[in-house]
């Protein structure tokens, strides 16, 4: 029980964070409730997904810069899928693209050995560039039953479906994986990839692997986008930095093999909730941004700072 409890410490102490955000949240709106925890579920939905997918990246040992543009290129296709077709064949292959996308950036990475910063930078203007060929301008229509998934409680007012969404989805892949071989491998190649190798393991199958689950959680993130919005918008949006912003204050460590995807979804409440605090505050938007962009940034050097520490040990 002891020995738990160490090992989850920081994602227990990230859980008690964001119950006193909420309740901070409460004092300042004494009305916030079950309405506000919709909301907030439903605006971190992408950057849950998009976080999801750089935290198995970010633990294989790598970094992926084009999430962004990825999610813009399943919300574009998912858009223009449905105007078309059915919604649920339209979301399997909006999947498939997702998944696809991860695969082709892993197998650059390995066949080419070029450093994954790089060629993922190449693969986000690749990406921004299918996703504006799909639609030039915010476009395209999602089935109805895709907008009402995500809006409103799940049998309790204080239930999000969206929330229970992000769980479900995550839980439905990563489990699985982490209790399989793979997982085993994607930890032992980020922990330390010669090691990994001199045991067996098949590094360069690995990290594809890993960036395939990374483009799916993109798939995921860029349904969810075209839900919220009922279209399909080509821009990527701000969830780069943001997610690995999550990724770092959840727990996972920039140099890899270490962490979950528990704490970094968690750190997206967290991250969201502030904005949330900001806004009742009726603090300036524009002082808004800055105020989360200061804090993504000293939480993303704090992590950087701390990997290369442990570096040095």
């Amino acid at each position: 029980m002891t020995e738990a409890l160490r090992k989850h410490a920081w994602t227990m102490g990230l859980l008690a964070l964001l119950v006193v955000l909420l309740a901070a949240t409460k004092l300042i709106q004494p009305s916030f409730g079950g309405p506000g925890l919709e909301s907030l579920a439903r605006a971190a939905l992408p950057f849950a997904f998009a976080t999801a997918g750089m935290a198995v990246v970010v633990i294989v040992g790598g970094i992926d810069l084009s999430v962004a543009s990825m999610m813009a290129v399943c919300a574009v296709t998912a858009a223009t899928l449905m105007e078309r077709m059915a919604g649920v064949p339209a979301i399997f292959i909006v999947l498939a693209v997702g998944l696809g996308m991860g695969l082709l950036n892993g197998a650059l990475i390995v066949v080419t050995r070029v450093p994954d910063i790089v060629v993922t930078l190449a693969m986000l203007f690749v990406w921004e560039g299918v996703a504006l060929l799909i639609l030039e301008t915010p476009g395209g229509a999602t089935a109805d039953w895709v907008e009402d998934s995500i809006r409103g409680p799940f049998l309790f007012g204080w239930l999000p479906k969206a929330f229970l969404i992000i769980a479900l989805v995550t839980a439905a892949i990563w489990i699985p994986i982490r209790r399989s071989k793979l997982g085993l491998s994607i930890y032992a190649t980020g922990s330390d990839e010669m090691a990994a190798f001199r045991s067996g393991v098949a590094v360069g199958r690995t990290k594809i692997a890993a960036y395939g689950i990374c483009g799916l959680f993109c798939g995921f993130g860029g349904l969810s986008l075209a839900a919220l919005t009922g279209i399909g918008e080509p821009v990527p949006g701000p969830y780069l930095l943001a997610s690995v912003a999550a990724v770092v204050l959840g727990g996972v460590v920039l140099g890899g093999g270490r962490g979950g995807l528990l704490g970094p979804i968690i750190a997206v409440f967290i991250l969201r909730i502030i904005r949330t605090i900001l806004t009742l505050m009726a603090v300036d938007p524009n002082v808004t941004t800055i105020i989360e962009g200061t804090i993504m940034v000293a939480v993303v050097m704090l992590g950087t700072a701390a990997t290369l520490r442990s570096a040095r040990r």
